[in-house]
């Protein structure tokens, strides 16, 4: 699928000044290149996948990102984005919420196991 100039591994992130999320003005650091490639190869892709490929993907998920902000900032208390205020937004979507409410879930069990260690080795 893409050019196979090395095979140890995934490039570093890529600056291609491409017309994405800072519409199209100059470079803008790629934030998610090396984990979506790395999630690309895990669904079935290539196991470096084309650039392109990785930059269209990389808009999108900063497009979403973007959006659920914003409309999180404008519900709630004005400004500021809970978690709360995303669980609502994705309340009807049945996949993500369940995706969301097993991450809340397994964070707060992790924390309660961090508190249980911490209370072992360092008494209070």
């Amino acid at each position: 699928m893409a050019e196979e100039e090395d095979d140890t591994g995934f490039d570093d992130d890529v600056d291609d000044g491409g017309n994405g999320a800072d519409g199209g003005h100059g470079k803008r650091k790629r934030l998610f290149s090396k984990e979506l490639r790395c999630m690309m190869y895990g669904f079935g892709d290539d196991q470096n996948p084309y650039t392109e490929s990785v930059d269209i993907l990389e808009d999108l998920v900063i497009e979403f990102i973007t959006e659920m902000t914003h409309k999180a900032m404008s519900i709630g208390r004005q400004g500021r984005v809970q978690v709360e205020d995303i669980v609502f937004l994705i309340r009807k979507d049945p996949r993500k919420f369940a995706r969301v409410k097993d991450l809340l879930t397994m964070n707060e069990e992790l924390k309660r196991a961090r508190k249980a260690f911490d209370e072992a080795n360092y008494g209070s």
